[in-house]
Protein backbone atom coordinates (compact mmCIF):
# COMPACT_ATOMS: atom_id res chain seq x y z
CA UNK A 1 0.00 0.00 0.00
CA UNK A 2 1.26 3.32 -1.19
CA UNK A 3 2.54 5.99 1.86
CA UNK A 4 -0.18 8.17 0.78
CA UNK A 5 -3.42 8.51 -0.28
CA UNK A 6 -4.88 7.93 -3.99
CA UNK A 7 -6.44 11.62 -3.67
CA UNK A 8 -3.40 13.35 -2.63
CA UNK A 9 -1.34 11.28 -5.28
CA UNK A 10 -3.94 12.54 -7.99
CA UNK A 11 -4.73 15.87 -6.31
CA UNK A 12 -3.92 18.90 -8.54
CA UNK A 13 -1.78 21.82 -7.30
CA UNK A 14 -4.73 23.90 -6.64
CA UNK A 15 -6.06 21.01 -4.53
CA UNK A 16 -2.84 21.02 -2.35
CA UNK A 17 -3.19 24.81 -2.42
CA UNK A 18 -6.87 24.77 -0.92
CA UNK A 19 -5.27 22.12 1.96
CA UNK A 20 -2.34 24.09 2.80
CA UNK A 21 -4.81 27.75 3.39
CA UNK A 22 -7.49 25.29 5.11
CA UNK A 23 -4.40 23.82 7.34
CA UNK A 24 -3.77 27.62 8.52
CA UNK A 25 -7.41 28.53 8.85
CA UNK A 26 -9.25 32.09 7.59
CA UNK A 27 -6.53 34.57 7.68
CA UNK A 28 -4.88 32.56 5.09
CA UNK A 29 -7.84 32.28 2.76
CA UNK A 30 -8.06 36.15 3.45
CA UNK A 31 -4.40 37.15 2.96
CA UNK A 32 -4.40 34.84 -0.37
CA UNK A 33 -7.77 36.69 -1.50
CA UNK A 34 -6.04 40.10 -0.72
CA UNK A 35 -2.44 39.11 -2.60
CA UNK A 36 -4.81 37.64 -5.71
CA UNK A 37 -6.45 41.10 -5.74
CA UNK A 38 -2.91 42.83 -5.85
CA UNK A 39 -1.25 40.15 -8.48
CA UNK A 40 -4.48 40.27 -11.08
CA UNK A 41 -8.05 41.34 -9.83
CA UNK A 42 -9.89 38.56 -11.64
CA UNK A 43 -7.85 35.98 -9.41
CA UNK A 44 -8.76 37.95 -5.82
CA UNK A 45 -12.52 37.89 -7.32
CA UNK A 46 -12.22 34.13 -8.15
CA UNK A 47 -11.11 33.53 -4.27
CA UNK A 48 -13.36 35.74 -2.78
CA UNK A 49 -16.58 34.06 -4.91
CA UNK A 50 -15.14 30.69 -4.08
CA UNK A 51 -15.01 31.34 -0.28
CA UNK A 52 -18.11 32.65 -0.17
CA UNK A 53 -19.43 29.81 -2.82
CA UNK A 54 -17.65 26.83 0.08
CA UNK A 55 -18.36 28.43 2.96
CA UNK A 56 -15.22 29.31 4.26
CA UNK A 57 -16.00 32.74 4.40
CA UNK A 58 -18.86 32.98 6.79
CA UNK A 59 -18.91 29.26 7.32
CA UNK A 60 -17.61 27.78 10.24
CA UNK A 61 -13.80 27.87 10.15
CA UNK A 62 -12.59 24.16 9.98
CA UNK A 63 -14.17 21.76 7.08
CA UNK A 64 -15.99 19.08 8.35
CA UNK A 65 -14.53 16.89 5.24
CA UNK A 66 -11.05 17.14 7.29
CA UNK A 67 -8.46 15.17 5.23
CA UNK A 68 -7.26 12.43 7.15
CA UNK A 69 -3.69 11.34 7.73
CA UNK A 70 -2.73 8.02 6.44
CA UNK A 71 0.22 6.30 7.44
CA UNK A 72 1.80 3.87 5.02
CA UNK A 73 0.90 -0.23 6.84
CA UNK A 74 3.65 -1.68 8.66
CA UNK A 75 3.12 -5.09 7.83
CA UNK A 76 0.82 -5.92 10.82
CA UNK A 77 -2.98 -6.72 9.63
CA UNK A 78 -3.74 -6.64 13.34
CA UNK A 79 -2.12 -3.82 14.57
CA UNK A 80 -3.37 -2.01 11.19
CA UNK A 81 -6.97 -2.61 11.99
CA UNK A 82 -6.31 -1.44 15.86
CA UNK A 83 -5.06 1.74 14.27
CA UNK A 84 -8.40 2.48 12.14
CA UNK A 85 -10.56 1.03 14.41
CA UNK A 86 -9.07 3.40 17.07
CA UNK A 87 -8.58 6.75 14.80
CA UNK A 88 -12.25 6.34 13.93
CA UNK A 89 -13.48 6.44 17.53
CA UNK A 90 -11.29 9.26 18.18
CA UNK A 91 -12.97 10.88 15.21
CA UNK A 92 -16.61 10.14 16.10
CA UNK A 93 -15.60 11.14 19.68
CA UNK A 94 -14.60 14.41 18.53
CA UNK A 95 -17.78 14.72 16.19
CA UNK A 96 -19.62 14.30 19.60
CA UNK A 97 -17.76 16.84 21.41
CA UNK A 98 -18.05 19.32 18.60
CA UNK A 99 -21.85 18.39 18.95
CA UNK A 100 -21.96 19.03 22.67
CA UNK A 101 -20.19 22.34 22.52
CA UNK A 102 -22.60 23.07 19.76
CA UNK A 103 -25.68 23.14 22.18
CA UNK A 104 -23.36 24.28 24.94
CA UNK A 105 -23.33 27.53 22.83
CA UNK A 106 -27.04 27.05 21.51
CA UNK A 107 -28.24 27.16 25.63
CA UNK A 108 -25.99 30.33 26.31
CA UNK A 109 -27.45 32.24 23.58
CA UNK A 110 -31.06 31.09 24.54
CA UNK A 111 -30.28 32.07 28.36
CA UNK A 112 -28.55 35.17 27.51
CA UNK A 113 -31.86 36.20 25.26
CA UNK A 114 -34.46 34.86 27.62
CA UNK A 115 -32.26 37.74 30.55
CA UNK A 116 -32.43 40.15 27.98
CA UNK A 117 -36.35 39.87 27.18
CA UNK A 118 -36.82 39.45 31.28
CA UNK A 119 -34.45 43.00 31.61
CA UNK A 120 -36.58 44.56 28.61
CA UNK A 121 -39.90 43.63 29.94
CA UNK A 122 -39.05 44.92 33.47
CA UNK A 123 -37.74 48.32 31.54
CA UNK A 124 -41.40 48.52 29.40
CA UNK A 125 -43.46 47.73 33.05
CA UNK A 126 -41.35 50.83 35.06
CA UNK A 127 -42.24 53.52 32.26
Amino acid sequence: MPAYPMSSRVAGPLSRARDWLDARGKAAWIVAMILGFVAFWPLGLALLGYMIWSKRMFGCSTRQSRVRYYAPTTGNSAFDAYREETLKRLEDEHREFVDFLQKLREAKDKAEFDQFMQNRGEKTEAQ
